[in-house]
């Protein structure tokens, strides 16, 4: 098992020094889910929340942490994302969200993707607490990454 980066010999916590890593191109995508009553799904979907568009403020929620993420996860660096994206698909009785961030930096983006992830996912929560507060958020994970030191890896 390799060694945990942001501890220190002594045993204290530090942030990663990246002054010698190489720039380069880094994407993280990551995923999870939001299960919910299907009559909740069926209302996300038709616009029948009176929040409003459910789906567009969640992506907004989700592009602002990532941008933020070094301000809510201690020892994260902070980055310029050069892009972020975020989908979802709505099921019968959830809704699944993917998000991806692209960076040409030193460190990579996982942590800024798993963000946006998790900051979508609870803004669906948010806008829909009032119809059905049963719902349960699950299964946030990095789905693959490209760049960086320690290279590729893809969720199997």
């Amino acid at each position: 098992m390799a060694n945990l980066t942001h501890i220190a010999e002594d045993g204290s916590v530090r942030m990663v020094d990246v002054t010698e890593k190489a720039v380069t191109h880094r994407v993280a995508v990551a995923g999870g889910e939001i299960v919910m009553a299907p009559e909740t799904a069926r209302l996300v979907s038709g616009g029948g929340l009176p929040k409003g568009n459910v789906l567009e403020t969640a992506r907004i929620a989700g592009i602002m942490a990532a941008k933020r993420t070094w301000e809510l996860i201690p020892l994260c660096h902070p980055v310029d994302p050069t892009g972020i994206e975020l989908s979802f698909e709505v099921e019968q009785d959830r809704i699944e969200v993917e998000a991806g961030v692209r960076v040409t930096g030193r460190t990579g983006v996982e942590m800024e993707a798993l963000t946006a992830v998790s900051a979508a996912l609870l803004t669906v929560y948010d806008m829909c607490k009032a119809v059905d507060r049963d719902m349960e958020i699950r299964n946030i994970r990095l789905l693959r990454k490209t760049g960086g030191r320690s290279g590729d890896y893809v969720r199997t």
